[in-house]
């Protein structure tokens, strides 16, 4: 195949499609830059979005730009383009995680298989309410766990007692975040109610994303209005019993967390595609004290990136995205 030298209006629809992908708090850590004369789109972290209470090393940031990345490939086979992904070309530029060139061809193989998943893109929300009793069959656990391994990533199911302690983790790491002035600042400065202006925001988490606080049984979801009084949101029992998976690389590094990103994000529109409502948690992933209790000792996780929820309950809503001019140039 022929590399192509897309044009800017085909760049501005690829990065339109790549920037409906989830990440730590909304944040979008993500910038594009267009190259016309070669047809290259690079993908870049954006240092102004990083965390550096909760996210020091820049683990989650690679996260949130691998599902951009991955959405960018979907986008691209939906216009019958060939993504040819290069991570971390540039040794001398820690900020440019990805480069990328096309070519044409039809949407056949694994072309085929991300063009199905385009219209779950912005179907994808995460929701932080009640799952239902039933569980996630077999068969559609062996496709996630299959969407994983094609990223070059693992999906695991724990059995109950793993679940227990990961649970366990979650509140430990909810608990000490809560104790730390500073992480409590950082995490409500991406976080905000109406008064805070949700109207005009195009980040972080609004107050309708926050779902109802958890009644009874402890919950894995991450509680945004933590200390806050938020009008109008109620309570709910949430699931006993929670169905969650665990991704994991086998290495621990920038390429790993870039392959994990994108991992995460297939599976999720492979979910979203199967009727199922997802959420993720990384707040024990968050401390390195917590972090390797969360992998299952009889599962050869490796390094664990992502806890994820599965279940069927209520899709969460939309969340703001920045528009793409805020994230997109064109350089010569």
């Amino acid at each position: 195949m022929t590399t192509l030298h897309i044009d800017a209006d085909t760049a501005v629809t690829l990065v339109a499609d790549a920037i409906t992908a989830p990440s730590m708090h909304n944040a979008q850590p993500w910038r594009f830059v267009f190259r016309p004369a070669t047809g290259v789109i690079e993908l870049r972290g954006d240092p102004e979005r990083a965390m550096p209470r909760s996210d020091p090393d820049h683990r989650s940031l690679h996260l949130g730009c691998g599902a951009a990345l991955f959405n960018l490939r979907v986008s691209a086979s939906r216009h019958r383009l060939d993504p040819h992904v290069a991570l971390l070309p540039d040794a001398s530029d820690a900020w440019l995680l990805a480069s990328v060139t096309f070519d044409g061809g039809p949407a056949t193989g694994e072309g085929g298989g991300l063009t199905a998943l385009h219209g779950a893109l912005r179907r994808r929300h995460t929701s932080r309410h009640p799952f239902a009793d039933e569980h996630v069959p077999p068969a559609l656990m062996d496709g996630l766990r299959a969407a994983a391994r094609l990223e070059g990533c693992r999906l695991t199911v724990p059995d109950g007692w793993h679940t227990e302690t990961v649970l366990a983790l979650v509140h430990d790491a909810e608990y000490q975040e809560n104790a730390d002035p500073p992480t409590r600042a950082e995490t409500a400065a991406w976080t905000h109610t109406a008064a805070d202006g949700a109207g005009t925001r195009r980040d972080g988490i609004p107050t309708r994303a926050f779902g109802p606080r958890a009644v009874g049984v402890p919950s894995l979801v991450r509680d945004f209005g933590h200390g806050r009084t938020v009008p109008g949101r109620g309570w709910a029992t949430f699931e006993k019993h929670p169905q969650i998976a665990l991704l994991g690389t086998r290495g621990d590094g920038r390429t790993d967390w870039l392959h994990a990103g994108q991992a995460l994000e297939r599976l999720l529109l492979q979910a979203t595609t199967d009727g199922l409502a997802t959420s993720m948690t990384s707040q024990p992933l968050e401390r390195k004290e917590l972090r390797w209790t969360a992998r299952d000792p009889l599962a050869a996780v490796g390094h664990v990136q992502m806890v994820l929820r599965l279940g069927y309950g209520p899709s969460g809503p939309s969340t703001p995205r920045r528009p793409v001019e805020e994230v997109f140039e064109v350089m010569a």
